[in-house]
């Protein structure tokens, strides 16, 4: 899941140190009225990291404005729902020339970077839209058309880049679209430039990587409810865009809030290398699965000497674990499909683009950053395992792992998406596990279990609160929020000790380089403070997603939103047949678990559903509920339909605005103060 991303060419402006003070404190309005500026120990960070960090070195801003062509009149983009689905006239403060000592200098350099938009020309023959989303839009002029590389996060933002690209450049038909993996903001516009008729009838060429649908649709099924929840923290939903919230999301700005629509690809690019071309464009596919997404693949343009790096090599160090939550990816596996990359294709390109950040021209520049990026995703993958094997555990690694010093210093390979400490945790855990193998913290209490404790032995809240205070009065906020937070989870309705440990968050989120761990402290502040709010749902759910589910991974959803200690003393087995698509599976409720299998039908079932996939959607999307479909003959069975509603009486529906910090669920809701509601796979009516 990824997002937005909008930009404008801007040169970084250096400013001496005091007279970015002065504009600091003069424009330190704070959106929050509980909101704190950034304290002297914050501004000390920011000055010493200005003076060391490599801002001489400002190729990136020449790249990032290189091949501008226009820039669009309007700064807004509607969604078809009424909603505005992309501004990006709301980080406009990055513009003015102003240094915020809320944003690290690093980050805040990134962000201005990633304000580059409009129609750019990365050759002759190639052209991206940047700012329009998350992501970039790439078409590659063919003989009769365009060739579209990745349609963005919706519908609604991919069309005004058709829309824009045409205007400038002449209008051409879109005669093939490249996914180049599975995440949303690389294949939800596909509907904004193309028909889905028109792939299926050949007309339109659909291409993806193998494996591309099953991924699609399985990375936020099972826990999906979780993720979404948890993206409230990494990408800072509740924040506005602001000094002191949100500023950036490192390969874009966010992500669009529009119509997000899949159509499947026909043509699966399976072989490792694979060739095609298309209306006259020669391109040559490397599979790079195990990288930034499950199913992902690089492009190169021979006759152009042109490399398309995916999200395999873009302007910063990728995520190994997302905060979000999903699978933790492989840094050695990355590493090794770059290495393949720079020696398949590197050697001889002469520009480098991607679906984010900006391009790289020039074979030395090219492969200076393959290599760096290379070196990076490899030194986190083996530098890591180096300390682990000298003992160095889960709970200390990312106050031990250090990148080397020749990468630190260049931009490259700063960790913007991920960040040092999160992806150094997430190299144990995917070989060694969470456990740091001291026995007192193999079956831990649980915090709520715990604090009280820690609390009584510290001396109470009031101690607690005072040495906090001290603590965060001498710049020291990790030591302060340690105590404070156990503090907060023995006494959930302590305003003074939630409010102070919401000062420490922020004041370290301002020292974060990373946005997602800016993001994640900053919201954190902001629930402590105001409680848990309403706000725009960010999802990657859709009716063409779910047309698209494998009905056995809605079975399975079925069995993890199941209570079982409401179905204890049920058992029965039942048929689900789906005639369209030729589909059957058993699905037996036995020690109150729910599984299924497919491809078989039991002889003796107490329950035989037959309903057409088709229509079976309705019900996963929540339109129709299964009695309905019975009752209307759309839905046919046999034997005890009262089954069906026992099960639907035992499933749980996800739970949307959960609690994350203690007593950040306000009581008093109010019409305009909501819990927040999560979108599911599932009708809450079965």
């Amino acid at each position: 899941m990824k997002k937005t991303i909008l930009t404008l060419n801007v040169v970084l402006i250096c400013i001496t140190t005091s007279f970015a003070q002065t504009k600091t404190e003069k424009n330190n309005n704070h959106f929050d009225p509980k909101g704190k500026s950034p304290s002297k120990f914050t501004i000390t960070k920011w000055e010493e990291l200005k003076s060391t960090l490599p801002f001489e070195d400002k190729r990136d801003f020449g790249e990032q404005k290189k091949g501008f062509i226009a820039a669009p009149k309007y700064r807004q983009i509607k969604a078809e729902a009424g909603h505005i689905a992309w501004d990006i006239g709301k980080y406009d403060f990055l513009l003015d020339g102003k240094e915020f000592q809320s944003i690290h200098p690093s980050l805040q350099r990134q962000a201005i970077l990633n304000m580059n938009y409009g129609l750019y020309e990365v050759i002759p023959g190639i052209y991206q839209v940047r700012g329009y989303d998350l992501a970039n839009i790439t078409f590659i002029k063919s003989d009769t058309g365009w060739i579209v590389f990745d349609t963005l996060t919706c519908k609604e933002t991919a069309k005004a880049a058709l829309d824009f690209i045409n205007e400038k450049l002449g209008k051409r038909p879109v005669v093939a679209v490249v996914y180049s993996h599975s995440h949303g903001d690389h294949f939800g516009g596909v509907r904004g430039i193309i028909k889905e008729e028109d792939v299926k009838s050949g007309k339109v060429k659909l291409i993806a990587p193998v494996g591309f649908m099953h991924h699609v649709v399985s990375e936020n099924v099972f826990a999906g409810n979780a993720m979404s929840r948890r993206m409230y923290y990494q990408y800072g939903i509740m924040l506005p865009s602001d000094p002191h919230g949100h500023v950036d999301q490192a390969i874009g700005k966010t992500t669009a809030l529009g119509k997000l629509g899949l159509i499947k690809p026909n043509i699966i690019i399976e072989k490792d290398i694979e060739e095609l071309t298309i209306d006259g464009v020669k391109m040559i596919f490397q599979n790079t699965p195990g990288t930034e997404a499950p199913a992902e693949m690089n492009t190169y343009f021979p006759d152009m000497k042109a490399f398309w790096a995916a999200e395999n090599i873009v302007g910063t160090i990728h995520n190994i674990y997302t905060l979000r939550g999903a699978l933790i990816r492989d840094p050695y596996e990355w590493s090794k499909k770059i290495n393949e990359a720079l020696y398949l294709f590197g050697k001889e390109a002469e520009v480098m683009f991607a679906s984010h950040s900006w391009p790289r021209w020039g074979n030395k520049r090219i492969q200076e950053v393959m290599k760096g990026q290379r070196d990076t995703y490899a030194h986190l993958n083996n530098g890591v395992l180096h300390l682990a094997n000298q003992g160095v555990t889960i709970n200390e690694i990312h106050n031990v792992y250090k990148v080397p010093k020749s990468l630190q210093n260049q931009w490259y390979a700063r960790s913007y998406h991920g960040s040092v400490e999160h992806n150094s945790r997430a190299v144990i855990n995917r070989y060694l596990g969470y456990w740091d193998c001291n026995p007192a913290t193999l079956i831990p209490l649980s915090p709520d279990e715990s604090a009280p404790l820690y609390v009584e032995m510290m001396g109470g809240a009031k101690r607690i609160i005072r040495k906090g205070k001290k603590l965060y009065d001498k710049g020291k906020y990790l030591l302060a929020a340690e105590i404070l937070n156990k503090l907060v989870y023995a006494e959930p309705l302590n305003k003074t000790a939630k409010e102070l440990l919401a000062d420490c968050f922020e004041q370290i989120g301002y020292q974060q380089e990373s946005p997602s761990v800016r993001n994640s402290f900053l919201n954190g502040a902001f629930e402590l403070r105001n409680g848990i709010l309403d706000a725009p749902v960010k999802t990657t759910s859709s009716p063409d997603v779910i047309r698209a589910m494998k009905t056995e991974s809605w079975l399975d959803y079925l069995g993890i939103i199941l209570d079982s200690n409401k179905v204890e003393n049920l058992e029965f087995t039942m048929n689900l047949i789906t005639p369209d698509n030729g589909e059957r599976y058993i699905v037996e409720l036995s020690n109150a678990t729910l599984t299924n299998i497919e491809g078989f039908k039991a002889k003796d079932a107490d329950l035989t559903i037959t309903i057409n996939r088709a229509d079976l959607d309705l019900v996963i999307m929540g339109i129709k509920s299964m009695k309905e479909m019975i009752e209307a003959g759309i839905a046919k069975v046999e034997g005890n339909v009262g089954l069906f509603g026992q099960l639907k009486m035992a499933t749980t529906q996800p739970k949307g605005g959960f609690e994350i910090l203690p007593g950040t669920i306000d009581k008093t809701i109010t019409k305009d103060k909501k819990l927040i509601q999560q979108n599911t796979p599932i009708s809450s009516k079965d």
